[in-house]
């Protein structure tokens, strides 16, 4: 009986040492979730130019997409694989997507259209003009990228 015991306390300690060991691991690239474009879920999904300087109203617009955007869209709106898309792209260039977009995308939400990430939630909370300061900083971004 005290064998048995053994035994089983045995496994069970060599069970969590394998676990462990295995958790600390670094996870294998065949088990990381992918994007689309076959890079990590949540990278960015274009390289951004930083301007040189921001206007007043795109720092302010830049402070503000880091508290309710970036999440999601990413830092500096590069998208994010897996996640959304980048705002700094031409789809969202102030021709094919006015001003107007940002505000009605922000307080209603979007369905899936151009981009397979699935519909886009309202943002709780977000007033029309801290969204009017987020789209001048992405205009901003968009101009220093040659998105005109």
């Amino acid at each position: 009986m005290k064998k048995l015991i053994l035994a089983v306390l045995a496994v069970g300690v060599a069970a969590t040492l394998v676990l462990t060991w295995r958790s600390s691991a670094p996870t294998p690239a065949s088990d990381r979730v992918l994007g689309t474009d076959g890079t990590d879920q949540g990278a960015p999904m274009v390289t951004v130019q930083l301007p040189e300087s921001l206007s007043e109203n795109g720092r302010i617009g830049e402070r503000i997409f880091q508290g309710k955007c970036m999440v999601c869209h990413g830092q500096n709106a590069a998208g994010q694989n897996g996640v959304a898309p980048p705002l700094v792209h031409s789809i969202y260039r102030p021709g094919h997507h006015a001003d107007a977009a940002f505000l009605i995308a922000a307080r209603n939400g979007v369905r899936a259209h151009h981009w397979k990430f699935g519909n886009m939630p309202p943002v709780e909370g977000i007033t029309d003009g801290e969204v009017r300061m987020i789209a001048e900083y992405i205009r901003e971004l968009q101009q220093a990228n040659g998105i005109k």
